[in-house]
């Protein structure tokens, strides 16, 4: 019996699709032959996976925290962040060389960057306002030291760039993981040194043109997700700006799917703009500061699903509020711990007022932001 041409390709098709080895996505093997009668091809049959991404605070090294061994400092969140696809940070301070330095312009040894990288951090973020605190060496021996890291398959880095083709590269920083592509467009309100006098290095600014042009990038390269990465806003305040919100919006119009914000060093309050996750600041990870709410952080986890249809989706974003505990409170050094982890173990603190002032400010900081934890 001879078939008709509608069923040969549909048998054709089912026999394509039996064949194919689990995971990958098959289309038809006769292309547009339905075009007149039937939608644009897309994917059958896809294997369904999940892509998660966790970001966290401003990573510090202050004047007093190099005088510490760097193996606690984020030892306690470290499991978290190696669990996670994709796990960013914002490296608040240059790889400038000696004389080593904290506040106000930091330059921290090499071997930092090795152990943050250690701790699970895969993406560093260099647009901040610390950057340039070295002055165009620093930034070109940071970006080196950071460039040789990404050739040897330990990070990637984006916020800062060498030259015109290596700011192409990652603005927007492009990762693909189990058949998810993500964006990530990391730019800063500006930097507290210079920056003038030379072109490159170059650091992202806020600058819509810029930032509307990376987007633009992203979306030719059909990335299936953008995600936001800015340094701005006012430090210390619990409330975003104006001037930020504005941002955001402007962000989620031009089509990005969730903001997550950094440099108040404190918590900010969050929001949805257009079904958009906005996280106005997300506070320091690891730093010695103790004024009031900055030992206080989020970690902010996003999910990304591809279903079996070939469909993309994002859950809604998972916080864990971290609290960063200074030397002599809840051990001899400084640590970042998960707040849920530790509640009603006022016990093993060894200053039991840290661990009262970790409660205070996780209960202050949840009533006035509304970033509630699970």
């Amino acid at each position: 019996m001879k078939l008709s041409p509608i069923i040969k390709p549909a048998l054709a098709a089912a026999v394509f699709l039996i064949l194919m080895p689990e995971g990958m996505c098959a289309q038809s093997p006769y292309g547009d032959v339905w075009k007149e009668s039937l939608t644009p091809a897309r994917p059958l049959y896809c294997k369904a996976d999940t892509v998660t991404m966790v970001v966290i605070g401003d990573i510090m090294l202050h004047s007093r925290q190099m005088q510490y061994p760097y193996g606690p400092f984020l030892e306690g969140i470290s499991s978290r962040l190696k669990e996670a696809d994709i796990a960013a940070g914002n490296m608040e301070f240059t790889l400038g060389g000696e004389p080593y330095s904290g506040y106000p312009a930091f330059s921290a040894p090499d071997g930092y960057a090795d152990y943050i990288a250690g701790q699970g951090i895969n993406v560093f973020l260099t647009a901040n306002n610390h950057i340039l605190d070295k002055g165009r060496k620093g930034i070109e021996r940071t970006l080196g030291i950071y460039g040789n890291m990404e050739r040897g398959g330990a990070i990637r880095h984006t916020g800062s760039a060498s030259g015109p083709e290596d700011r192409l590269a990652r603005y927007p920083l492009f990762i693909h993981r189990k058949g998810i592509s993500l964006a990530l467009v990391n730019f800063t309100y500006g930097t507290n040194a210079g920056g003038s006098g030379y072109d490159w290095p170059k650091v992202n600014r806020i600058d819509r043109k810029d930032i509307g042009q990376a987007i633009e990038r992203a979306k030719e390269a059909k990335a299936d997700f953008i995600i936001a990465l800015p340094h701005w806003g006012n430090e210390y305040e619990l409330k975003h700006s104006r001037q930020q919100e504005d941002l955001a919006r402007w962000l989620v119009g031009q089509g990005v799917d969730a903001v997550i914000g950094g440099h108040p060093h404190v918590v900010q309050d969050s929001s949805w703009i257009e079904g958009r996750p906005v996280f106005y600041s997300v506070g320091n990870a690891v730093s010695n500061m103790s004024a009031a709410n900055t030992q206080l952080e989020l970690a902010v986890k996003l999910v990304f699903i591809r279903d079996e249809k070939g469909d993309t989706h994002m859950e809604q974003p998972d916080v864990t509020y971290l609290w960063c505990s200074l030397p002599g409170r809840l051990r001899e050094n400084y640590t970042t711990v998960a707040v849920k982890d530790y509640i009603g173990k006022r016990s093993i603190w060894k200053n039991g007022h840290d661990y009262d002032k970790m409660i205070n400010t996780y209960t202050h900081v949840r009533s006035v932001t509304g970033v509630l934890d699970n």
